[in-house]
C-alpha cells in the first residue's frame, strides 16, 4: 500500500470570523441511528446548555435526525472558537452515552485517536454569508426530516426548531406541507 504525505493529504481549512452564524452538520460514527433516542437526546440537550454556559453561542436553528444533526450557531463579537466548542459537545455527550447499551467498542484506530465511537472524527461547517444564504439554510435544516422520509411535513418532526421558530412568526406552521420547497443544492453536509 502507498504512503501518503503530509503534502498529498487534504488541507481542511475552516471558515474563522468571530462573530459570525456558522452552518453545521455532525454525523454519527457508521451511521448510527441512536440521536433521537431519548437518553440521547436528554444527554444532548444538557451536554450543549453547559457548553453554551461556558463558551457562550446561540443556537439559531437546529434538526436532530437518528443519525445526524444541522444546526445554525451565532457566536459572540470577536470569537471564532466553534471547533473547541464541538470538540467538548462530542467529548462529553460520548462520555455521558458510553454508559449506556447504545455505545459500540472502539477500534485500535480510535482508540490511539483517543475518539469513542458515537461521532464521526470531523464535522461540516459553512459560514454563512448573508441573509440569503441564511434563509435557505434555515429552509434547509427544517426541510430536512421530509427529505430523509421521517415525516409528512416539517410541523411533523418532533426534534427540531421549526415549531419554536413558527411560535415566534418566522415559519407559518403549514410550510413545507406539500408544496414544492426550492431547498440550495446538498454541499456535502450529509
Amino acid at each position: 500500500m502507498p504512503t501518503i504525505s503530509r503534502a498529498t493529504m487534504p488541507n481542511y481549512r475552516r471558515a474563522k470570523t468571530g462573530g459570525a452564524t456558522y452552518f453545521f452538520t455532525l454525523v454519527t460514527y457508521q451511521r448510527q441511528p441512536v440521536l433521537c433516542l431519548d437518553e440521547s437526546r436528554a444527554a444532548l440537550n444538557k451536554v450543549v446548555s453547559e457548553i453554551a454556559r461556558r463558551y457562550p453561542f446561540t443556537v439559531d436553528a437546529w434538526v436532530l435526525l437518528p443519525d445526524h444533526l444541522h444546526c445554525i450557531w451565532t457566536l459572540p463579537e470577536g470569537d471564532s472558537d466553534y471547533s473547541t466548542r464541538w470538540a467538548l459537545i462530542k467529548k462529553d455527550f460520548t462520555k455521558s452515552i458510553m454508559q449506556t447499551a447504545i455505545a459500540y467498542m472502539p477500534n485500535q484506530s480510535r482508540k490511539r485517536h483517543r475518539e469513542g465511537t458515537i461521532w464521526q472524527r470531523r464535522f461540516w461547517e459553512h459560514q454563512i454569508r448573508d441573509e440569503v444564504d441564511y434563509s435557505n439554510h434555515m429552509d434547509y435544516i427544517h426541510f430536512n426530516p421530509v427529505k430523509h422520509k421521517l415525516a409528512e411535513s416539517p410541523r411533523d418532526w418532533p426534534y427540531s426548531s421549526f415549531k419554536k421558530l413558527v411560535a415566534q412568526g418566522l415559519y407559518e406552521e403549514d410550510w413545507g406541507c406539500g408544496a414544492d420547497i426550492s431547498l440550495p443544492e446538498d454541499t456535502g453536509r450529509e
